[in-house]
């Protein structure tokens, strides 16, 4: 069941001031994987007494909670995503950035069947593709 960020914060006890809660809500909001400075872009926008300083403190704040899943999809930049989202994997277009979320049952059973071959149980994994667009 998916619960929001903000009240995912507030369960783990988290001191939430209102510049946190806009970031939560950026978050919550977000439907691309963004780092700290689209973050700060976002949230800014609502309230431009929100600093760059407070977005990375906040993020690794939620990200040291279990809150949100940080991903380096090889640009140089943390990417931030809620972490109790329903598993997916992730297909990085190497031109132009773009993270395109999939689910494939054909992938998901060949991981269980290896890990199962080298004598594992397998209890979780990160499938991140990098490509480029066919002409």
């Amino acid at each position: 069941m998916h619960t929001s960020i903000l009240d995912r914060c507030e369960a783990k006890g988290l001191r939430m001031t209102d510049q946190r809660r806009i970031i939560a809500g950026v978050l919550e909001a977000a439907t691309d994987h963004p780092d700290v400075e689209e973050l700060y872009n976002r949230a800014s926008a609502q309230d431009a007494g929100i600093s760059l300083a407070t977005v990375y403190r906040t993020v690794k704040l939620f990200e040291e909670a279990g809150i949100l899943d940080k991903h380096d999809f090889g640009d140089g930049r943390a990417r931030y995503e809620a972490a109790d989202r329903s598993h997916h994997d992730h297909l990085i277009d190497v031109n132009s950035g773009a993270v395109i979320e999939f689910v494939d049952p054909e992938i998901e059973a060949l991981q269980e069947k290896i890990a199962a071959k080298l004598g594992y149980e397998l209890r979780g994994h990160r499938l991140e593709l990098y490509g480029v667009p066919k002409k």
